[in-house]
């Protein structure tokens, strides 16, 4: 099992620097930011954009992998994306994995005053997102068109420092975007079903995980080549609230096949409030006694 921490970009550098040198010193193997221009209530709070936050990180630490969870077609654009990439590829000495997600009817589909898409059209753009911005990522003078996108002999060099491209961790939970999923991702992350129960919770995180695996073999991969990401604190408890919950959430994962889990840096208060204090013991107790 491997270990992953969000960490909100809710906070200047002169706070954040420090949870992201204390992540990789905690031994986590991965460490995240939501990539949005506004989340829920916090929207009208503190908050920073994914990219920059994500090239501090990575002059900051050294080890300890990086990536964005997850950035979505509501802002943004593959040819554009696709450049801001390369270089966080670049400077991070290829680090970077790319956590990606269809994208919600949140703050960020309303901010920039475009239509409102149905479920099958926000699939439907993902799955052109997607397609493109692999496309960019692996091959120079890129001429396509889309329903959504279009990129007129877009210039991609130099390439990624990984091979053949960064990898891709897809959201899916719909069987087209787990499919999809299957197709092109080097992983996938599930947030499982929102319940305020508990168990329900863990019962829709297990169906979720037979579907993606049903669709692996269904396009005729290995599942040992795929990484499968639980976000442990989409359940209605937050992981941190002890030790001894996350090392059972954990456990619970492993057992479903999950190769990875993340929690959230604990906050003071609202969303994901917890202690600092628990994080210390998650990490001298159980990330650093695998």
């Amino acid at each position: 099992m491997r270990f992953g921490i969000c960490i909100l970009p809710d906070q200047p550098w002169s706070v954040a620097r420090r949870r992201w040198e204390r992540a990789e010193e905690l031994g986590f193997d991965h460490a995240w930011t939501y990539d949005h221009l506004g989340w829920r209530d916090l929207v009208d709070g503190p908050w920073f954009d994914a990219v920059p936050t994500l090239t501090a990180a990575a002059q900051v630490t050294s080890r300890i992998r990086l990536g964005t969870m997850v950035a979505s077609p509501n802002f943004r654009h593959p040819v554009h994306f696709a450049r801001e990439v390369l270089a966080l590829d670049d400077i991070s000495g290829g680090r970077i994995t790319l956590g990606v997600g269809a994208g919600g009817v949140s703050f960020d589909a309303r901010v920039l005053g475009l239509p409102e898409l149905t479920l099958r059209q926000r699939v439907d753009r993902f799955a052109e997102f997607v397609e493109l911005l692999d496309l960019m990522l692996r091959t120079d003078h890129v001429t396509w068109q889309g329903d959504y996108y279009a990129a007129v002999d877009a210039r991609t060099l130099p390439g990624c420092v990984q091979a053949p491209r960064v990898p891709f961790v897809m959201a899916a939970n719909g069987p087209r975007s787990i499919a999809l999923a299957a197709k092109l991702g080097q992983g996938w992350v599930t947030a499982g079903v929102t319940s305020d129960d508990q168990e329900q919770w863990w019962r829709s995180v297990a169906e979720s995980s037979q579907r993606f695996d049903d669709a692996l073999a269904a396009a005729g991969r290995d599942p040992a080549t795929v990484t499968k990401h639980l976000s442990l604190d989409s359940g209605p408890t937050f992981s941190l609230v002890s030790v001894d919950f996350f090392a059972e959430a954990a456990g619970r994962a492993a057992e479903l096949g999950f190769t990875d889990v993340m929690t959230h840096w604990p906050r003071e208060s609202s969303w994901y409030a917890g202690s600092e204090a628990v994080l210390d013991k998650v990490a001298a107790e159980v990330l650093n006694a695998k």
